[in-house]
């Protein structure tokens, strides 16, 4: 019932950018090491950048293993996965080739302008910009998945961050455990962070 796709495009696109939920897989090349898998959320943070490429930011949090695995030299494995809890039963993966984009990247500015303003607006809690290079695009059928009714984002996140400056979000990030380095020592996200870069308009 499953099959995959040569690029993301049409009814596949539409369906990935309407869901408010995914999750993302990435695991450190070590055997022993520990598997990741995390839920994204806030509708309009993820954008298909064309046919082979997503972007997505990742925000502030507790730990930031997706961004180590990524960064590991020789890894970047990665794995999305979209799932519909209404309509037409589907399941959704792209298993790719992931890169983060930290703030003093020349490309932050003009990828952050690929998102929609009213979804990261205000949003100094942005640590990086996650880019994924499709390699298998595919679907399956998802029978098994509950229909849930999906009634808002949650404001708790942005609320919390938003009132933090970048010294106060830096002094949150070094307070974490495991925000410079992973559960498995390797490096995560770079502190001190630089500044948010500011966006004209």
């Amino acid at each position: 019932m499953g099959k995959t796709y040569e690029r993301i495009e049409g009814r596949l696109r539409a369906f990935i950018e309407e869901q408010p939920v995914f999750f993302t897989a990435t695991a450190p090349l070590s055997g022993d090491g520990h598997v990741n898998l995390s839920p994204k959320g806030r509708y309009g943070t993820l954008v298909v950048l064309d046919e082979m490429t997503l972007a997505y930011v990742d925000f502030g949090g507790s730990s930031a293993e997706t961004l180590a695995h990524l960064r590991e030299p020789g890894n970047g494995r990665i794995t999305l996965m979209w799932t519909s809890f209404s309509g037409p039963p589907t399941v959704v993966r792209v298993h790719g080739s992931g890169e983060v984009v930290l703030r003093d990247d020349p490309r932050w500015s003009e990828l952050f302008a690929r998102f929609p303003a009213e979804a990261v607006e205000g949003q100094g809690s942005a640590r990086a910009i996650v880019l994924v290079r499709a390699r298998r695009i595919s679907d399956s059928c998802g029978f098994a998945v509950p229909l849930m009714e999906y009634r808002e984002d949650r404001t708790l996140h942005a609320e919390y961050f938003n009132r933090k400056s970048d010294e106060e979000f830096n002094a949150y990030c070094e307070g974490k455990e495991h925000i410079a380095s992973s559960l498995d020592g390797l490096p995560a996200l770079p502190l001190p962070l630089p500044p948010m870069p500011r966006t004209a308009g």
